[in-house]
């Protein structure tokens, strides 16, 4: 096993001491009580000398003290599962909480780098693996080593010979287990990574699974999933195989160490150096004291999935941060507007350069529409803008002050972004208009959906604004869905735009209004629209040309148009009549 990532699973279980304490309690009386049962058993046995030789009231007495034990053992059984299930559920919800609160700190080339849904795997499924095998592992390795600790004990005070040959043949048991679980470890993570991969590749193709029967990728879909099972199936197989060795090895071990005891048991009672209910407490402890051994290997699969769940899960708390704001970061109340970009070079892949040497200098109230071919950095500007990524050489300022001397939430908090793809959580729809501000009231609500033109359908929703999105907005169109996170920048009334292919899901007689919106929106305010569409920019104050990471042309509309440059293709790209 390994031991690091053990030790970081106890980490988490140190802030409850208290819950810890009650369980060690609880576990030390339940063997405790355990180990009093056989005792009371031989001396009932002994109370038995023979035919019309039986002291029935010391018999009684013996089992009556055995029930008295038998229960509170029970009872003590009960407060250290109690005690055990609340620290693995507190912990693994403290560290799948920990991880949470990281994934939303880490730059959004970690999330891009994986799948979504090996994501959602590893918060959800991992971080449940781990509490169940935290719970396995204290609820048998607490009372485990108390049982080991205590039947050595009194076996030694009974008979040391006897105690002596179970010592010497338990290291063969626990040098078989370990070798076992040493083995079998990179199973269990390549177990758990299948895990994710499947989970990412059953997220993606219900999220899209409109496209999937659009092209027919039905049957390739089953066969991808079939080959993510199949290695799934490879993998848990031999992991679960290669444990589950253990058991059966361990107590074959544990056999040979009950016969032990019996033979020499017999031995010693038949030379009178024990009693015969002596022995029969022997045989008693020498089944508790392989009984823990036991336990732990047969728990040994769980324990092992466990572990290499939190390896899963201790990498997304690993993951790299933001860069914390400085202590001296500034949190302008008031945005002026004007944006600068000097020599910014950037690149999603080190060895793939993309946007080179970019240099923008745009004036207060500016509009800046921003086209160009796919893949050409129109929508890494806006990233870069936002500080979703960090430049690799330059420097981007905002009214002259450097991003890095701005508070991340301040500088987000200047713009209002409406996306080409929308984004609405389970909520109302007046919680979703309300995300920017909470505090909206019912009034401002309306009049951003209103102005938005999304109050019409609205209305006609079951429960109006009250109606509960579906999970993805599946109850909605996707023109509805841009309406109404359109309307959510409508509430907040930012002091500048970034509008990337905001209106591409609103048909033509929706848009013009929405373009309406928008001219009375970005009335004085600074602001970005990447637009692939040529007529939505046509009254930009400047248009930046863009290709391979570069502005080969500015202008306005007209001037670009004049110039007979690649602007001009592009629009009569669209807009030529055959």
């Amino acid at each position: 096993m390994n031991g690091k990532t053990l030790r970081r699973i106890l980490g988490y279980v140190r802030p409850y001491r208290a819950s810890l304490a009650a369980a060690c309690v609880g576990a030390l009386a339940s063997v405790l009580f355990t180990l009093l049962a056989p005792v009371f058993t031989g001396r009932a046995i002994d109370c038995i000398v023979g035919p019309g030789a039986v002291d029935f009231p010391g018999v009684l007495r013996c089992l009556c003290l055995i029930a008295a034990s038998v229960l509170l053992a029970a009872v003590s059984q009960w407060v250290m599962n109690v005690s055990t299930r609340k620290i693995s559920s507190r912990a693994s919800n403290d560290m799948r909480s920990e991880a949470f609160r990281v994934l939303n700190r880490t730059p959004l080339k970690f999330i891009d780098g994986h799948a979504h849904g090996d994501l959602i795997s590893r918060m959800v499924n991992d971080a449940e693996l781990v509490a169940e095998g935290l719970l396995q592992g204290l609820v048998q390795l607490l009372p485990g080593v108390v049982t080991i600790l205590g039947t050595l004990c009194v076996m030694a005070a009974l008979s040391p010979v006897i105690a002596l040959v179970v010592v010497l043949v338990t290291p063969v048991s626990i040098v078989f287990a370990g070798f076992v679980a040493k083995r079998t470890a990179g199973f269990f993570k390549a177990q758990s990574a299948a895990q994710g991969r499947l989970s990412g590749f059953v997220n993606e193709m219900v999220s899209g699974q409109s496209v999937v029967k659009a092209f027919d990728y039905t049957d390739r879909c089953f066969a991808d999933f079939d080959a993510i099972c199949d290695e799934l199936y490879d993998t848990g197989l031999k992991s679960v195989f290669y444990s589950s060795v253990t058991n059966p090895g361990t107590r074959f071990v544990n056999a040979i160490v009950y016969a032990a005891v019996g033979v020499i048991g017999a031995i010693s009672a038949i030379g009178g150096a024990i009693t015969v209910g002596q022995l029969s407490c022997f045989l008693t402890y020498a089944n508790q004291y392989t009984k823990p051994f036991n336990e732990v290997t047969g728990v040994l699969t769980q324990l092992q999935t466990a572990l290499a769940s939190a390896e899963r899960l201790f990498a997304v708390i690993d993951a790299e941060t933001e860069r914390p704001d400085a202590p001296d970061a500034l949190a302008p109340g008031h945005c002026a507007g004007r944006v600068t970009v000097e020599h910014v070079d950037f690149s999603y892949v080190p060895a793939v350069p993309l946007i080179e040497d970019f240099n923008l200098d745009v004036q207060p109230g500016q509009r800046i529409a921003i086209v160009g071919p796919t893949g050409c950095g129109k929508t890494t500007l806006i990233n870069l803008l936002m500080r979703f990524y960090e430049v690799n050489a330059g420097e981007i300022a905002v009214d002259g002050n450097p991003l890095p001397t701005l508070r991340r939430d301040a500088l987000r908090g200047m713009y209002g972004m409406v996306l080409q793809e929308t984004w609405l959580k389970c909520a109302t729809v007046r919680e979703n208009i309300a995300y920017g501000r909470p505090d909206a009231t019912d009034e401002e609500i309306e009049a951003a959906a209103k102005a938005a033109y999304a109050h019409g359908f609205i209305k006609r929703l079951p429960d109006g604004y009250d109606t509960v999105i579906a999970p993805g907005g599946g109850n909605l169109s996707a023109g509805q869905k841009q309406l109404l996170c359109i309307a959510r920048i409508m509430l907040c009334q930012p002091q500048m735009l970034i509008l990337d292919e905001a209106t591409s899901s609103i048909d033509t007689r929706t848009e013009m209004l929405v373009q309406r919106a928008f001219e009375r929106l970005m009335q004085g305010r600074t602001s970005f629209v990447v637009a692939h569409r040529l007529s939505t920019i046509q009254s930009a104050d400047r248009i930046l040309v863009m290709n391979a990471g570069h502005i080969i042309e500015q202008g306005t509309h007209e001037e670009l148009l004049a110039k007979h440059g690649f602007y001009a293709r592009l629009y009569q790209s669209q807009f030529a009549v055959e």
